[in-house]
Parts: structure tokens; sequence; C-alpha cells
């Protein structure tokens, strides 16, 4: 039978000092306050966990809500709200948005079979932050006007000439981007110990005006994250149509999911 709370687990952190007055008061998901729940390993690990109510996030309820955007969004500004917290005090690995367990016990034996996972984790982890880089291109100008009837073209040739002009703009386009993106990588890559690339947003997660042609995650030293977000905006400044945005510093969510044990459900 499911209890009327779940446990929503928002990170693995290293216990250090202040974390729990960092988490005292601190407020999740739903208006849920939250605590920390220790493993029976030692370790020194603990997790950030808040009682969240199973009908809204049982293994039934929470696909749909999923669905909706507003409540996923709501959802995803606490989880980062909190993850933020707490990485502010001390290293954590984040867990995966929406990560729920029946109860502390669950969550406490979670950390008991990840325990090694999550102390190596920690250890690589400490010191670094997440940067995120973003290039846009320019979206593809207006196809030429139709020609006049007096200037001679038919419309097949009117017609392949709009084509070859589109094809051409395309392909200009993406040698900027892809030259960009050299030069982007060589400066990040110039201060960051790793990388992960994801896919470029499209749709409604395409915010910025553009088409995003690059979305990667730097993990990078605390103390470089200046010269890092200096470095990379000046990459790719002069080359025309193309924009780079750098966000950051984030906890380390790109980097955390490797190797972690499975995530149970209610």
């Amino acid at each position: 039978m499911t209890p009327e709370r779940l446990a929503y687990t928002y990170a693995v952190a290293r216990s250090a000092a202040g974390l729990q007055r960092t988490v005292e008061g601190l407020v999740g998901v739903v208006g849920a306050p939250v605590h920390l729940v220790s493993g029976t390993r030692g370790g020194d690990i603990v997790a950030a966990v808040s009682p969240v109510p199973s009908e809204n996030f049982d293994e039934t309820a929470l696909p749909r809500h999923l669905e909706n955007l507003e409540w996923l969004e709501a959802l995803a500004r606490s989880h980062h709200g909190v993850v933020e917290a707490v990485s502010a005090c001390t290293t954590v690995v984040p867990l995966r948005l929406a990560t729920v367990y029946l109860d502390d016990d669950r969550v406490r034996n979670m950390l008991d079979d990840g325990l090694e996972v999550f102390v190596d984790r920690l250890s690589r982890l400490a010191g670094y932050v997440e940067w995120g880089v973003k290039l846009y291109i320019d979206a593809p100008p207006d196809p030429p006007p139709a020609p006049s009837p007096g200037s001679g073209l038919g419309p097949g040739r009117a017609y392949l000439r709009r084509r070859r002009a589109d094809r051409d703009a395309q392909q200009d386009a993406l040698r900027v981007a892809g030259r960009g993106a050299e030069l982007i990588e060589e400066a990040a890559l110039s201060h960051a110990v790793d990388r992960v690339r994801h896919r470029p947003q499209e749709g409604e997660l395409a915010i910025e005006p553009g088409v995003n042609v690059l979305n990667d995650a730097y993990l990078v030293p605390l103390d470089h994250g200046k010269a890092f977000r200096a470095d990379v905006l000046r990459s790719a400044a002069a080359l025309p149509g193309v924009r780079v945005v750098v966000t950051g510093p984030w906890a380390p969510y790109s980097f955390a999911a490797p190797g972690l044990p499975e995530e149970a459900t209610p």
C-alpha cells in the first residue's frame, strides 16, 4: 500500500559544516520542507529529501503531471532551487528531476547500496562547477522576392534561383557555425576538464532568438569560472551571424548521472 507521503530526493551531498543550517527552513517542491537523510554505512554522505503527497507523485499520477508544462516548470524551479542551495554549501551529485522513493528508509537503502559510487563521484566533482555554452546562428533569411514580369525569368528559372539562394545561405551559415564551434571548443577546453554534448534546443525549449546549433556543458574548476566565461564569449565574437550564450555556474547536473544506482519509484 502506498503511503500518503513519498520521499522526493533532490541530490546526494557530502556532509559539511553548515549544511544542516542551510537545509533548515529550505522549501522544496509543493512547498514541502527539506531535510537530510543519512545512510547506515557511513561515508559522510547525505541526501536532501522532501515529503510529497503520493496523490501527485506516485507511479500513476507523476507521468500525467509531467505532461503538464506549467506543472513541470514549477517542479523544475523548486528542484533546482534546492540543489543550488545545497551546492553552495558542499559538493553535490544532483539527482534526476522527479526522483521519488517510497519513504526515507528507501532513500537510506539507496545511499547504502551506492555508497562507493557516490563517494567516488563526490570526490571527482569537488571543486568543480558546470557551465553551459550555447551557439546560435541567425534564422535563415527570407527567400528573395519573385521576379517582376519584366525580369526575363520564367517561373522555372525563378524557382531555381530562389532554391539556389536558400541553399547558399544555409551552407554559409553552417560553415560559420562549424568554425564557431571549433573556436568555442578550443577556448572552453583550455579551462574545462570534461564536456557533455546535449541536443540543440528546439520548439518550446528554444527561448532565445535564432537557431540553436550547439548546446554543451563543461565541467570547470571553481577558480576558472571568470576566465572561462570571458574566453568562450570572446572566441567567436568576430564571426558574422552567430551568437554565443554562456550560463552558469551550476551544480554539475550533466556530470552526475553515469554509474549511479538505479533510481526507484514508489
